[in-house]
């Protein structure tokens, strides 16, 4: 494929993705296939000459798609939301024709300072204390990790060579094996099941603190976990607060849970992978407070806040406590400024070498959308939409309701009124509410 069929292919290729997105309502959402569907339909082996771009694209419709979970589908209500927009495809786009691996500054200096200034960016919408902020020469900063469960496993990998240090600067005769069998790390028994695969792979023991009736963390749990340990001679040194868990979205209470690992010298990493995106909105930052004690804090753009897989953002206080876990210096990877505290290097903070130009996607996201449209996006039920609907509620006349302003909201109230009222009747109104809804829903996309 010369570039004249590139670009001939390529907007082919725009159409057929455009077509699908407009079109991913229609197609079911859960592919009616069973294990091992795919290889039959196949060559059991490449070809040895050239398949035309036409037969390619037919086999993707005939055989790919019968197999796709439709994860962008308005059916789709699985596992957690995977972020997607055009201005992110757009950016993935640029990002394989740039194809570099941005493993230093010297190996694509935009790759690295694009990256350093799209995390302050997105800290600024957080309100992210300055200290995990990169920008004036500070001790923090942010980084691109692939997913969450690496931003956690690369936060325990962190903590556990800072504790080992700590722990042999001390007492110059503890081995490295010796303290590894007395290392604990911490997490909610709501926590994700990455947390758990961490403490595998770093090699440490785990345990679950039992979370109160809301599913939260408290800090009276955690301290008595603490005592026990100590008492055992165990050494506690890592823990995983989480905002939004998977199960039930709760919130761990950093308030308490906070100055509890500052006090003990413990490496507090916060995980809202799943629920982070909704901080960059002034009525949801509380949910964020108490980060201000976390050595570590991880969210997921790719999950609500318009930037594709993958992309999830980590931030830590000191980024010499990652650099001084993973560096590694073989001199064919070493430049004249790497050592000139002008950059970083961001193959020192995380487990692989190599990195996708992924900062791109957050650039095209952020200036196409503005911090304004992605809040408008996070909040998403409109004043007008919802004007809307109560004024088909109450032209429709089954039941009867008014709204107020909760500030800038306009809110539909539901008051239960009458003596006679019997849940069956809220029931049916639901019902109603939900039906005039989905007319609603519905008008506003065509």
């Amino acid at each position: 494929m010369n570039a004249s069929e590139f670009r001939r292919r390529g907007k082919e290729m725009v159409d057929y993705m455009a077509n699908y997105m407009e079109g991913i309502e229609g197609r079911q959402v859960y592919p009616d296939v069973e294990p091992g569907y795919l290889r039959p339909l196949i060559p059991a082996a490449a070809p040895q000459e050239p398949d035309t771009f036409e037969d390619i694209i037919n086999d993707v419709e005939k055989i790919i798609m019968p197999g796709v979970t439709h994860w962008h589908s308005p059916y789709f209500f699985a596992y957690f939301p995977t972020a997607s927009s055009y201005p992110a495809m757009l950016a993935d786009m640029l990002c394989g024709a740039i194809g570099c691996i941005g493993f230093s500054w010297a190996a694509s200096p935009a790759c690295t300072e694009l990256e350093t200034v799209m995390m302050d960016w997105l800290g600024k919408m957080l309100e992210l204390p300055k200290a995990f902020l990169n920008e004036k020469a500070g001790e923090g900063g942010g980084v691109i990790q692939g997913s969450a469960s690496e931003a956690t496993l690369v936060a325990l990998l962190a903590a556990r060579t800072k504790v080992i240090h700590r722990l042999q600067a001390a007492s110059p005769e503890l081995t490295q094996a010796a303290i590894m069998e007395k290392l604990v790390a911490y997490s909610s028994d709501q926590a994700h099941s990455s947390v758990e695969r961490a403490g595998l792979i770093g090699g440490v023991k785990l345990k679950a603190i039992p979370s109160d009736g809301n599913f939260a963390m408290r800090a009276s749990a955690l301290q008595e976990a603490l005592e026990r340990d100590k008492a055992a001679g165990l050494i506690p040194f890592f823990m995983v607060a989480t905002l939004g868990t998977t199960t039930c979205c709760s919130f761990d209470n950093l308030l308490e849970v906070g100055p509890i690992c500052n006090k003990e010298d413990i490496w507090l990493h916060v995980d809202a992978a799943y629920a982070g995106s909704a901080f960059i909105c002034p009525e949801f930052r509380h949910l964020l407070n108490g980060v201000e004690f976390a050595d570590s804090f991880n969210f997921n753009p790719h999950k609500w806040l318009l930037v594709n897989f993958d992309c999830s953002a980590m931030w830590v206080k000191k980024r010499t406590d990652l650099t001084g876990a993973f560096r590694l210096d073989p001199t064919y990877l070493k430049h004249s400024h790497q050592d000139s505290g002008l950059i970083t290097d961001y193959r020192h903070w995380q487990i692989p070498l190599g990195r996708r130009f992924r900062s791109l996607k957050m650039w095209f996201v952020f200036r196409m959308y503005g911090v304004k449209g992605l809040q408008a996006y996070i909040r998403k039920g409109s004043n007008k939409v919802n004007e809307a609907l109560l004024q088909r509620i109450n032209s429709a006349k089954k039941i009867h309701l008014v709204p107020c302003h909760l500030r800038d909201k306009f809110v539909l109230r539901f008051a239960i009124c009458s003596r006679t009222v019997e849940s069956a009747h809220v029931q049916r109104a639901w019902e109603h509410i939900k039906e005039l809804a989905a007319d609603v829903l519905r008008a506003e996309r065509e």
